[in-house]
């Protein structure tokens, strides 16, 4: 007996108004979580370094903040990107996506030993 399940893509068929509950409780639930998390750091951060602990961590967050929203921008429109233009640079996407990480972890460390130097 042989049976093939075949399922088919929900981005495709289901309603809108379900989709956007379906991806966005995951995301919203992960917000929640971070700022709870940001809000408990400080008052362990307060308690046991001080008002300059909180002062630190208050001037270091947006930039945190800024670094993420830069790197998702960049991640996840490539990741959209690249599988929308394999079937006319298919010679291209392999070379590109090793370069791209190569100079990634050429970079890390440069970048790494230059911030430990100038502290």
């Amino acid at each position: 007996m042989d049976t093939t399940v075949t399922k088919t893509n929900p981005l495709g068929t289901e309603r809108v108004g379900k989709l956007i509950l379906t991806f966005a409780v995951p995301s919203i639930i992960s917000m929640v979580v971070n700022a709870l998390y940001n809000i408990v750091d400080q008052i362990f951060i307060g308690q046991g370094v001080g008002y300059l602990g909180n002062g630190a961590t208050n001037v270091v967050m947006p930039m945190t903040v800024i670094a993420i929203a830069l790197s998702l921008l960049i991640g996840d429109g490539a990741a959209a990107d690249i599988p929308r233009n394999t079937d006319r640079v298919n010679d291209h996407v392999g070379p590109g996506i090793s370069g791209i990480s190569v100079r990634a972890y050429e970079y890390c460390p440069a970048v790494w030993f230059r911030v430990r130097t100038v502290q």
